[in-house]
């Protein structure tokens, strides 16, 4: 199946209802391509790189705190949850960014950050239907590592357990279209 590697306090947010949408533009080995999503359903990969305080929102640096605290053991990663994809957009409108900012964790600082990287290319938002799954510990292959968006991972995803109701995915999922469109 395939995984998008994300930090780990975005997957916490995903996985607790306080995140629906990832922004992305894709990793320093994608700068060529930007970011594409690869799957319309996929693991999500908890990484612990690069992420800090000044990225997130307050009220949320205790999901890094959680994740530093929780760090798997060396030479292995967990997975508790998949995504699926119900709506993507490319958006090169900082307003637009701003008015995405009620449906992700990330800081007001680090959107302009992830705006001004490559410029030239959109961001990619995508609306995600989170599922939490039993914990599948997998170790951690060479191919994992690098700063690339998807890998390939040898598990399978039950059905798991949906995040927010199909009635609250249901009107965010249409507060985001309002946005995007």
């Amino acid at each position: 199946m395939k995984a998008l590697k994300e930090w780990a306090t975005v997957v916490q947010a995903l996985e607790n209802g306080n995140q629906t949408v990832l922004l992305r533009k894709g990793g320093i080995l994608e700068t060529a391509s930007g970011f594409k999503v690869e799957s319309e359903k996929f693991a999500l990969f908890p990484t612990y790189e690069h992420q800090d305080n000044a990225s997130l929102k307050s009220q949320y640096y205790q999901y890094l705190a959680d994740a530093r605290e929780n760090k798997p053991k060396d030479g292995v990663n967990k997975i508790t949850s998949f995504a699926e994809v119900l709506e993507e957009r490319d958006i090169v409108s900082m307003e637009k960014i701003e008015k995405l900012s009620p449906f992700h964790i990330w800081s007001d600082s680090y959107m302009v950050e992830r705006m001004n990287w490559m410029p030239e290319k959109p961001m990619t938002a995508i609306f995600l239907k989170v599922h939490k799954i039993p914990a599948t510990e997998i170790p951690i292959l060479p191919e994992y590592h690098g700063c690339k968006s998807w890998i390939e991972l040898n598990v399978n995803a039950e059905a798991g357990k949906t995040v927010l109701s199909e009635a609250e995915l249901q009107q965010k999922l249409l507060e985001f279209r309002r946005i995007v469109n």
